[in-house]
């Protein structure tokens, strides 16, 4: 009789690890991959983020080329300077083309959105520039066509943005 016991006591016991324990299991498997890709999702943030560092070094070992002012005052450059200019542009692209894959969704969740937003405001602040929106026609041959559309799309956003700010009367909001 106590042999039935302890056998009927194992097998319950085991009824309950099988009934808890594996939907338990799921759980945590669940959980940690949800973990996992927001780690992966952060770690290309950060790796995106250290190369448009690096990017805004370039800029300023360039500073001859104006490229950190606001819009407004025109420099006159030489050839060899729209030459630099264009390749860093060329290099600028290539950073938010690599940002728009790695990171953009049409459908993100609030962590995915919150890291897009700081890429879009990057672009933005770039296609505000009216010698950055001139060049990315070439700029943006043989470039992903979602990312083209993209990029296009906002730099009309910002140009009309832009227009309408300077078409306003001083002192209106």
């Amino acid at each position: 009789m106590l042999r039935m016991d302890m056998r009927e006591t194992w097998e319950l016991l085991s009824y309950v690890v099988t009934v808890l324990g594996l939907p338990l299991a799921i759980l945590v498997f669940v959980y940690e991959q949800r973990k996992e890709r927001q780690n992966e999702e952060e770690e290309i943030f950060q790796r995106l983020s250290d190369e448009y560092r690096e990017f805004l070094k370039l800029v300023l070992d360039n500073a001859d080329l104006h490229l950190l002012r606001q819009e407004g005052i025109r420099h006159d450059l030489t050839e060899e300077q729209k030459e630099r200019r264009l390749a860093i542009f060329g290099i600028l692209i290539s950073l938010f083309e690599r940002a728009y894959l790695l990171v953009y969704e049409d459908d993100m969740d609030k962590q995915a959105r919150r890291l897009w937003q700081s890429w879009e405001d990057y672009m933005g602040e770039w296609v505000r520039r009216s010698e950055f929106r001139e060049a990315l026609p070439n700029l943006l041959e043989g470039e992903d066509a979602d990312f083209t559309a993209y990029i296009r799309a906002l730099a009309e956003s910002e140009k009309k943005k832009t227009e309408t700010a300077t078409a306003r009367p001083k002192g209106v909001a």
